[in-house]
Parts: C-alpha cells; sequence; structure tokens
C-alpha cells in the first residue's frame, strides 16, 4: 500500500510539475508578444515620425530655409507638416524673445509675414506651404 501511495504522490508531482512549466511557457509567450508588439510600435511610430528626413535633409542641402516666429501658430502648422524631421529643415527664429524686435537676418532678408520660405537667393515666399509645393519648387522628392 505504501507504494501505491508513493506511486500516486510521485504522480501528482509530475503532472503538478507539468502544469506548472505549461504556465511558464504561457507566461513565456504572452511576453514574448507584448514585446514583439511594443517594439513594432515604437518602430512603426518612428518610421512615421521620421518619413520626411530624406524630404527635409534635401531641402537643406538646395539651401531652402524658413522663417518663422515661436509664437506663429502658422509657423507651427507648417512645422508639424514635417514631424520630427523638422529638425533638418533650415529653421530661421525671428522673433527675440522678451523683446518686440526682429532678428537682423530676418529684416535683412525682407521678411515681413510669417512663415516664409526662401529658396536660395530668391526673395522670401510668404505663407504655410503644402510639402508638394515644397517639393516642386526645390525638386526635392516627397516619400
Amino acid at each position: 500500500m505504501s507504494q501505491e501511495k508513493r506511486k500516486s504522490k510521485s504522480e501528482r508531482d509530475a503532472g503538478a510539475s507539468e502544469e506548472k512549466k505549461k504556465k511558464i511557457r504561457n507566461y513565456a509567450i504572452v511576453l514574448l508578444l507584448v514585446a514583439v508588439a511594443f517594439g513594432g510600435g515604437r518602430y512603426y511610430r518612428h518610421q512615421q515620425n521620421h518619413k520626411y528626413d530624406a524630404f527635409a535633409q534635401c531641402l537643406a542641402a538646395k539651401q531652402t530655409k524658413m522663417y518663422g516666429l515661436y509664437y506663429c501658430p502658422h509657423c507651427l502648422d507648417q512645422k508639424e507638416m514635417f514631424g520630427e524631421s523638422f529638425h533638418y529643415v533650415p529653421y530661421v527664429e525671428c522673433a527675440i524673445k522678451g523683446t518686440r524686435e526682429e532678428a537682423s537676418e530676418c529684416k535683412i532678408a525682407g521678411v515681413k509675414l510669417f512663415p516664409s520660405w526662401q529658396f536660395g537667393a530668391e526673395p522670401p515666399k510668404e505663407g504655410v506651404l503644402s510639402l508638394e509645393a515644397l517639393s516642386d519648387k526645390t525638386g526635392c522628392s516627397l516619400p
């Protein structure tokens, strides 16, 4: 009888051990899926946020500049079109914080309305420009 008890106890232990292994394996699979989903989402957002990097770099290579004011809502709209890629766009801040003065570079360029875009040596073009219009003007291709 004691052999039967031992056998059934060892069988129970083996069954419990298998159940424990299944739970651990399922937990590991769930963790792996969560990690893949999180990493894939971050990669997708990174790609979306940096979608215009090459375009913005091309604008810089073509000596294109944006003149703006930090408090200008239209300038903010223009910047948002580029997302994270805007940091590649040559940008001139025309507002001098704490004053009503305009930066000398903006005065010299003849900028009066914001945002304004300058393409090489041409006079600045005023207003928010679509990315397509910037592409047409510079020859830089959009993604």
